[in-house]
């Protein structure tokens, strides 16, 4: 059985999208997922299946909340082991003295695409960092995530893909 970390972007947000995390587990077991847990009104859900296509899921938990909802909403899909080396790989944790509270980590559905990479990182946006590595975006936001121009519109935006924080 393996075990994943699905990350719904926009759910409960500003009175959004409203899904109920006892309704959203039930959801995930009418789809057979197994020791389905969620947190807080986060959208976060763990969960583990047999499946192991990460299209195939993500397109059953996308279908199933469009069926239920009548809104869509996007998925990203990690095994546990995944997340466990993006917080191990975090160049800026490693960096010693830098307060995580202010550390986040925004997850692509792809990897984009090199220029589009480079374009980006030509561009300067104060004491606000980022680091791409591969599908993944380490940032430190000194100040406040709420007031960064680096939110998921602006790296769908430049970068031509999803991406949930």
């Amino acid at each position: 059985m393996n075990k994943y970390i699905s990350i719904l972007r926009g759910i409960n947000v500003s009175g959004q999208k409203l899904i109920k995390m006892a309704d959203l587990k039930e959801l995930y077991e009418s789809l057979n997922f197994k020791n389905v847990q969620t947190y807080i009104q986060s959208g976060n859900v763990i969960f583990c299946s047999e499946l192991k296509n990460y299209d195939e899921i993500i397109s059953l938990i996308e279908t199933a909340i469009e069926k239920n909802y009548n809104f869509t909403v996007p998925v990203q899909l990690l095994t546990q082991q995944k997340l466990e080396s993006i917080i191990e790989q975090n160049p800026f944790a490693q960096k010693g003295n830098c307060d995580i509270t202010k550390l986040h980590v925004t997850i692509l559905n792809k990897i984009p695409d090199k220029k589009l990479i480079e374009n980006l990182e030509s561009i300067e946006f104060g004491k606000d960092e980022f680091i791409i590595e591969k599908d993944v975006i380490y940032l430190h936001i000194p100040e406040s995530y709420g007031n960064t121009k680096l939110n998921n519109n602006f790296f769908e935006n430049k970068l031509k893909v999803k991406a949930t924080t």
